[in-house]
């Protein structure tokens, strides 16, 4: 009788070459979840710019439609806006009728004019239009991200992926990124892997560029807030330096937001900072203000200038949460002393 033959069975290796136990082998990988957590904050303040649109779904909802559009409050607004409009187009009527009366010429050159302005004023509306619907477009892939990673949904990954190299198409640095991810894509099979690589392959480059902007922008409003005679100008320098920052931030991740676009994204901004907390931004904040950290010792303008750059630098974490096309997961979420560690006292460089 023979004896019966062994069946096959896998084994690994270690670094010095002797055999892995089977319990260890079979032992499942277990993968660190590196999601951010406030992603439910995040979304809940890019759907805030769109709350016109949100009010309106919540009347339908409560059957109260009517009274939502149709309210004294609009009514108010529209027909003073027309009555404004009927105005000026009055008077931009009567001044060139005036011009004609005195001559022929200046009523032609007067007209001309009027006709460029008309035409600018449609492009410049034209260019709001396609602004707000980027930012809008952003902010759903970013939702619609976190969401197909959520579920793992392989379909929806693939799709979103595919907008989200779109998205970044005149951006010639992200070619080869954008080339990698096209392969991946017929290739995994799983949709959170596939979101995650693309994080990683597209989302890099553009959060190491927001993160000095973060800190350059610090560093700005610190020095010139320890150096200004003025409240006045330090409230000025510190607003013009939030809004720089924004606009920065929203340009790096792909949008261009005009005049209308950028009161939405200043809107989601305040209402991520709401959210999460303003102030939140770790304990050491709270040493500088009360007395604790170096700059509040030395000086109190100078613990002035630390506490605006920390408040700037919040504002700029806030930007960089909302105008990211994608959820933070395979990459962390970076914090106040990530960006801005020369204002805790560090004297090692961590800028990226």
């Amino acid at each position: 009788m023979t004896a019966e033959r062994p069946r096959p069975r896998a084994f690994r290796l270690d670094d010095q070459g002797k055999v892995v136990s089977d319990e260890a082998v079979r032992r499942p990988t277990v993968v660190e979840e590196t999601a951010d957590p406030y992603e439910r904050e995040v979304e809940e303040a890019l759907t805030a710019g769109d709350s016109s649109e949100k009010a309106i779904e919540a009347a339908q909802k409560n059957g109260m439609i009517a009274r939502t559009l149709f309210s004294w409050g609009g009514l108010f607004w529209t027909a003073s806006g027309a009555l404004v409009s009927l105005a000026l187009t009055l008077w931009l009527t009567s001044f060139i009728e005036g011009l004609f009366a005195r001559n022929s010429a200046l009523g032609y050159v007067g007209l001309a004019l009027a006709a460029l302005a008309a035409l600018a004023l449609l492009i410049l509306a034209m260019r709001e239009a396609l602004a707000m619907s980027r930012q809008r477009a952003i902010a759903k892939l970013h939702i619609n991200l976190a969401q197909a990673r959520d579920r793992d949904d392989r379909d929806a990954a693939r799709r979103l992926i595919g907008e989200l190299s779109a998205l970044y198409t005149a951006r010639p640095e992200t070619a080869r990124a954008r080339a990698h991810l096209a392969d991946l894509t017929r290739e995994i099979v799983d949709g959170r892997d596939l979101i995650d690589i693309a994080e990683r392959a597209l989302m890099q480059a553009l959060d190491d560029e927001a993160r000095r902007e973060i800190a350059d922008a610090a560093k700005r409003v610190s020095l010139v807030t320890a150096i200004s005679p003025r409240a006045l100008l330090d409230v000025l320098f510190v607003i013009a330096q939030a809004v720089r920052l924004m606009r920065r931030i929203s340009e790096i991740y792909g949008g261009r937001p005009g005049l209308l676009g950028f009161i939405r994204l200043a809107r989601s901004v305040g209402a991520h900072i709401a959210i999460t907390g303003g102030m939140a931004v770790g304990d050491s904040l709270l040493q500088q203000v009360l007395g604790h950290g170096i700059a509040a010792k030395l000086s109190a303008r100078l613990g002035e200038g630390v506490l605006n750059g920390l408040l700037t630098a919040r504002v700029g974490l806030s930007a960089m949460a909302v105008c990211r096309p994608m959820p933070f997961a395979a990459l962390p979420s970076p914090g106040v002393k990530d960006v801005a560690p020369f204002l805790f006292g560090d004297r090692k460089d961590k800028d990226a």
